[in-house]
């Protein structure tokens, strides 16, 4: 009765905070959508200045996608630029920026597929490749593997001639703040589990594609590893179906299988992406967890969906482009 109890809550919650899917009278041409993270984000705790720095980003990778689906590019390449930027500043934690491992360096996680064949390239833990997102697609494009972890995702990324830094060169003020705080309370806050990025598209030829990629927990344990890095929990892409990418407690991510959750209830029993979207939420909620997905399904249509109080968040297409950060945007 309890578990019922809570379960019913935890639905209730996820329908306050979700944004309403968007009627739409046309299939798009192409389609981006990204977003930023999700968890404690409020006007209350969000100054005029950031949510000014945080809109203009969410465009930057906006664009960055766009401009390859509107000239014809393909969804992959598309998602892949729309998260660089993003990996790029430390407002998100994914890059430069990322959060600290409890051992005080940064471990990075990332992950790609493509809706065409369902091939899928990820890392894990690696520690010096600037963007992770380019030695997922690395991994996907030029080996036979799906993913590579630690050490060996750095020495294959570096074979690659991708651009290797110090780990160092992830180091923020801000995220160095949060971990003395985190280890000194030994109490992690919302904000310290969320702030993967993630992106979704179709493009002009109908396929369809993901990315996600994140800096992980703030004060993690040495070799822990989350959802983002995982085909099926944070990411999934399969054409004529849908395309999803994940934010959030990846520990609860990964038990429910989000991604694949959401694919699989489109795919095997027909319900709306919206509303395969809820179900996967609701289940995280009732393990006790909290995020959201970014979605496109085979036809174009999008949405997003959160449990949580906020989601950086945006949407571009030939018709023109929105952020929202709030959850009753």
């Amino acid at each position: 009765m309890i578990l019922r109890i809570f379960a019913i809550a935890a639905a209730a919650a996820l329908s306050a905070c979700a944004t309403a899917p968007k009627p739409e009278a046309d299939v798009p041409e192409w389609r981006l959508v990204i977003h930023g993270g999700a968890g404690v984000i409020t006007r209350d705790g969000m100054t005029p200045e950031k949510e000014v720095a945080y809109t203009a980003a969410l465009q930057t990778a906006l664009e960055a996608g766009a401009d390859i689906l509107r000239n014809g590019g393909s969804a992959l390449d598309a998602v892949e630029a729309a998260v660089i930027p993003m990996e790029d500043d430390p407002l998100f934690n994914a890059g430069y920026g990322a959060v600290f491992t409890a051992a005080g360096v940064h471990e990075l996680d990332a992950s790609i597929m493509d809706g065409r064949d369902r091939n899928a390239g990820a890392v894990t833990g690696v520690t010096r490749v600037k963007n992770p997102i380019k030695a997922a697609r690395a991994v996907m494009d030029k080996s036979e593997h799906v993913m590579f972890a630690g050490e060996g995702a750095d020495r294959f990324a570096e074979s690659q001639h991708l651009e290797i830094v110090d780990n160092s060169y992830f180091d923020t003020d801000r995220r160095r703040q949060s971990l003395e705080r985190v280890l000194e309370e030994q109490v992690r806050q919302a904000a310290d589990r969320h702030g993967t990025v993630g992106a979704v598209a179709i493009d002009s030829q109908g396929n369809l594609a993901a990315a996600t990629t994140t800096g992980g927990m703030t004060a993690k344990a040495m070799g822990r590893v989350g959802d983002s890095p995982l085909i099926g929990a944070a990411t999934y892409a399969e054409n004529g179906v849908c395309a999803v990418s994940a934010t959030g407690h990846g520990e609860y991510f990964i038990r429910v299988g989000v991604a694949k959750t959401i694919c699989d209830r489109v795919k095997l029993a027909g319900e709306s992406i919206n509303e395969a979207s809820r179900v996967a939420l609701g289940e995280v909620a009732a393990l006790g967890g909290d995020g959201g997905v970014i979605v496109i399904d085979g036809d174009g249509h999008y949405a997003f969906e959160f449990n949580s109080e906020g989601m950086y968040r945006g949407m571009i297409d030939a018709s023109g482009s929105e952020t929202a950060i709030y959850g009753d945007e």
